[in-house]
């Protein structure tokens, strides 16, 4: 698998990052949707995202060839953490500046962060030449177990079966897990895949979640250099 975090058989971070570039990985500001809804590509398989709404204001920055590298301020603390989480197992770099009317609930951020991350995901994609399409990853939480599976296919659906306790965790409203990776496969075009084996704690079973989140989407978006092309016998994604 052509990524890893830091030296050892996957390489440096910019070695990595030159096999990207020789796979491909789209043009030099990403397709014209994604530009006009603010999305920027960096290159080197990283994108950044302003976003203005009369309900939030989000900056993004995201990159799949990272360290982990995270500075997430929201203005919603559990969502927050989860992202942390999220980056730092999907060894990704994220960088992520919000704020929102959370003084109504934390709902339009949620959901707008959402949007962004899965814009900035598709942008740094590119052509996904080279990617290995597909992830799976289980993690255990304590007594919980969540598993994410991942097919970077262009065709956006989340298939998610979780019986998650009603109420929040905190202030964050447990229903809002749904609402953000439904946002977030539909822009970063993903089919997604989310079932909750068991759990009891709230907690324990959305951190789970992300984990296995950043897990997947590290497999899926890794370059194998066995893999010409994009991975599709369409020859295209």
């Amino acid at each position: 698998m052509t990524r890893g975090n830091g030296t050892g058989p996957s390489g440096s971070g910019q070695e990595r990052r030159k096999a990207a570039s020789s796979a491909g990985t789209g043009g030099a500001s990403g397709p014209a949707d994604l530009a006009a809804a603010g999305v920027k590509f960096l290159g080197e398989r990283r994108a950044e995202i302003v976003r203005k709404t009369n309900e939030t204001d989000v900056r993004l920055m995201f990159g799949l060839d990272g360290a982990g590298d995270v500075a997430i301020d929201t203005g919603v603390p559990f969502l927050g953490h989860m992202l942390e989480l999220f980056a730092r197992h999907g060894h990704f770099d994220l960088r992520v500046k919000a704020r929102g009317d959370v003084e109504v609930d934390d709902h339009h951020t949620t959901e707008d962060i959402g949007i962004c991350l899965g814009q900035a995901i598709r942008a740094a994609l590119g052509d996904k030449a080279g990617i290995r399409r597909y992830g799976n990853a289980f993690v255990p939480m304590d007594e919980a177990l969540a598993q994410v599976v991942i097919d970077v296919s262009n065709r956006p659906h989340l298939e998610m079966r979780a019986d998650l306790p009603a109420g929040k965790v905190g202030s964050f409203d447990v229903e809002l897990v749904r609402e953000f990776l439904w946002k977030l496969a539909l822009e970063a075009r993903i089919t997604l895949h989310v079932i909750i084996h068991y759990g009891s704690n709230a907690h324990h079973m959305i951190e789970a979640v992300f984990k296995a989140l950043g897990r997947a989407l590290d497999e899926a978006t890794s370059l194998d250099p066995r893999v010409k092309g994009v991975p599709s016998t369409k020859g295209v994604l």
